[in-house]
């Protein structure tokens, strides 16, 4: 079944599979993806309890080389990539002159003048064009391979013994946020110890032509295992119990790092400049006007993106994100409030169908792997 609006501009290359499985496709980020194959509930609990197999070919990977790839890395973005060690990676953003956020990044280093910047997919040809701008005068390339980049990712408690039967690197040493070249069924592969979920996992990048045996290899595996085939439906659901922010949801243009929770991100100690420098040094030293908070609605109804936050009857912030969940059982949500009402245990309410709801302010995650 396909639910398709417009006629996405790109497909992922493993679309024939995920026909034949049955999924339910739409079009996201200018993509046509899975949304669910057996279902979304059932999809998250067996991430939870096993493992899942997702698609995320529609993320965006762009290489950064040269002698001053670090150091022009350094003044793109708010991180500070000379200082990870080869082999590392590191949550990162790209934000504007006034510090909005224009993407959500990952930056793994592949070696000493070699990075992988991974953006979100309906924000890669943005990072892409103004990662151009921002290394020029620098001595350093940019490669995307955005298109050419398939990525596979395997996520819950069995992912390290599934993927160990396809694959001699010891991902045991993989530390999370590492990243290491090695094959997997018999294809080369960049696999980071990273992933979008709460649980351990790994992400698997290959070029694009080896997509479907690599996709076949890895279900293969988890036969057996309790692995299934995860769509973006669950993806959703899975990593707001993380508490981890989606872009375009929790993150857009007119937020910045600190309102966001995310002052840990921002190396305001980084030696140079970087865009975005003065405006988040105002913000550090003034405070944030608003702040993400997470959220358990206390009464009946799910909080939804968009609905008004209360407190004693006046408009106090909006939920960017909410759902049913399947782990706790609980409707959970975040949302920006203001500062003065962003303590746990303060009780608040949200709109929901035109009626008042009690909702606690709770700390994030809402769920963390059991170690």
């Amino acid at each position: 079944m396909t639910d398709v609006l417009e006629q996405p501009a790109h497909v992922t290359p493993l679309v024939d599979r995920h026909k034949g499985l049955g999924a339910k496709l739409i079009e996201f980020g200018g993509w046509l993806m899975p949304l669910q194959y057996s279902g979304i509930v059932a999809e998250h609990r067996a991430v939870r309890s096993a493992a899942g197999l997702f698609d995320l070919s529609h993320m965006g990977e762009l290489f950064v080389e040269g002698p001053e790839a670090g150091e022009a890395l350094a003044a793109a973005l708010v991180t500070n990539p000379p200082a990870l060690a080869v082999g590392r990676a590191r949550y990162s953003m790209i934000c504007a002159a006034d510090g909005g956020i224009l993407d959500d990044l990952i930056v793994y280093r592949l070696a000493d003048e070699r990075f992988m910047v991974v953006a979100n997919a309906s924000n890669a040809q943005l990072v892409s064009d103004t990662l151009v701008e921002r290394l020029a005068g620098h001595r350093a390339v940019l490669d995307d391979r955005s298109l050419a980049t398939a990525l596979c990712a395997i996520q819950g408690p069995r992912a390290i013994e599934i993927l160990a039967t396809l694959t001699d690197v010891d991902l045991a040493a993989i530390r999370y946020y590492g990243i290491t070249e090695g094959e997997v069924a018999g294809i080369a592969a960049l696999i980071a110890r990273t992933g979008y979920t709460g649980e351990d996992g790994f992400e698997v990048f290959v070029d694009t032509n080896h997509a479907a045996d690599l996709w076949d290899a890895m279900l293969g595996a988890g036969k057996g295992q309790g692995l299934v085939p995860v769509g973006l439906g669950a993806r959703d659901t899975l990593r707001l119990e993380a508490g981890m922010p989606l872009y375009g949801n929790d993150l857009d243009r007119s937020t910045n790092p600190f309102e966001a929770n995310l002052a840990r991100v921002v190396k305001l100690d980084k030696p140079g400049d970087f865009v975005g420098r003065a405006a988040l040094e105002r913000v550090a030293a003034e405070g944030p006007a608003r702040l993400l908070v997470g959220l358990i609605v206390r009464g009946r109804g799910i909080a939804r993106h968009g609905h008004v936050v209360l407190r004693d009857g006046s408009p106090t912030g909006v939920v960017t994100s909410g759902t049913q969940s399947p782990t706790l059982g609980l409707p959970i949500a975040m949302a920006y409030v203001a500062p003065d009402d962003a303590q746990p245990g303060t009780m608040l309410a949200v709109e929901i169908r035109e009626q008042p709801v009690a909702a606690e302010v709770v700390p994030l995650p809402f769920y963390r792997r059991p170690r």
